[in-house]
């Protein structure tokens, strides 16, 4: 008896081990700053540090939305960008999504050509030098992260490197 609680005590951390990486994996601050930063570094933009009022921002933010996970922005005093999905998001693909605009903006023009490129600039945005991100599973079983910058990027007529 004494075994069998043993292998089944085992056999549950060792599905634990696994699980818990999985769900919490490239969720840090840490993972958001460096894809961020890494972005940044392609186009000679110093990097982001993590700011826990920003971040307590997007958090509270990301809980409001966990109900429909509808990517309606908050109109907050930050810079945002939203991402959903539903599965499970982590940041860092929530950050590639939208680093992965790149190649829509046109530096030339300063201009998004053939779809959106917001997203990407204001990752790359120089002056924003402060950032919070924030995770929420939804509802529905989907996922919702914000990432939140300050000072907000993305002004008409200025480009952001």
């Amino acid at each position: 008896m004494e075994i069998a609680k043993n292998s089944l005590a085992i056999a549950f951390l060792i599905a634990l081990a696994v699980t818990i990486p999985l769900s919490l994996a490239q969720n840090t601050p840490q993972d958001y700053l460096d894809a961020h930063n890494n972005a940044r570094a392609q186009v000679g933009v110093g990097n982001m540090r993590w700011d826990n009022n920003v971040a307590a921002y997007a958090r509270n933010y990301v809980n409001r939305l966990r109900g429909d996970c509808k990517l309606v922005h908050s109109g907050g005093p930050y810079g945002e960008n939203l991402a959903g999905s539903s599965a499970d998001l982590t940041g860092r693909a929530a950050v590639k999504m939208w680093v992965d605009e790149k190649p829509k903006y046109n530096y030339n023009s300063n201009s998004c050509v053939g779809g959106e490129c917001r997203h990407y600039t204001q990752v790359v945005w120089r002056s924003s030098v402060r950032l919070g991100c924030a995770k929420a599973r939804c509802n529905n079983g989907g996922t919702v992260i914000s990432c939140n910058y300050d000072p907000r990027g993305n002004y008409v007529n200025q480009r952001p490197y």
